[in-house]
């Protein structure tokens, strides 16, 4: 076995829950320590298993099953990063990111951007540059591929929404629709 460290953002709690710290324990949360952002609920995992998937289902299924209405929302906050997160993340300087992703150091091809906030702050998706970096030698594989399962287990979190699923289902559609329609 090993432990695996992430981190799980919880919703129908908050600061003020009685007895959150006590029934989370309880429920085989005694790996974690139950942090507080304002009154949104975190939960920082230090946790033993097979392998990192199983891991986050374990602790997702004992928070969910805790009786105090608590819920899984998503998985770590590490879709999207900019240069400072991508430097924590990989343990490699900010200065040397900004080099290999404006192609002055390293292979090339760094990945693109998917959201801006500002021109001058873009946001990557992790597990594109956690992959890249990997492929490339600067971080250790399963580093990239615990990133693909955080964005995996952050999407299906997503989806068990009856709203978002819908909507997503018929975006999705739209978007196959005009594929096929431009391939034609």
């Amino acid at each position: 076995m090993k432990t695996f460290s992430f981190s799980l953002v919880l919703d129908g709690v908050n600061s003020n829950t009685p007895h959150l710290e006590d029934a989370l324990f309880e429920a085989g949360c005694d790996d974690a320590l139950v942090c507080f952002y304002g009154n949104t609920v975190y939960l920082e995992f230090d946790r033993e298993a097979e392998s990192f998937h199983s891991a986050i289902l374990s602790a997702i299924k004992a928070i969910e099953n805790s009786g105090i209405g608590a819920k899984v929302i998503s998985v770590d906050a590490g879709d999207y990063v900019g240069i400072s997160d991508i430097s924590t993340l990989s343990s490699i300087t900010k200065q040397s990111i900004a080099l290999l992703k404006d192609g002055k150091r390293g292979a090339g091809n760094f990945p693109n951007p998917v959201l801006r906030l500002t021109s001058q702050q873009p946001l990557w998706r992790w597990g594109d540059v956690a992959n890249w970096l990997a492929n490339n030698h600067k971080i250790d594989n399963e580093l990239a591929r615990n990133a693909e399962t955080v964005e995996a287990f952050n999407l299906a979190l997503e989806l068990r929404e009856p709203r978002k699923c819908d909507e997503i289902l018929t975006l999705t559609h739209a978007l196959q629709n005009q594929r096929t329609e431009m391939c034609v």
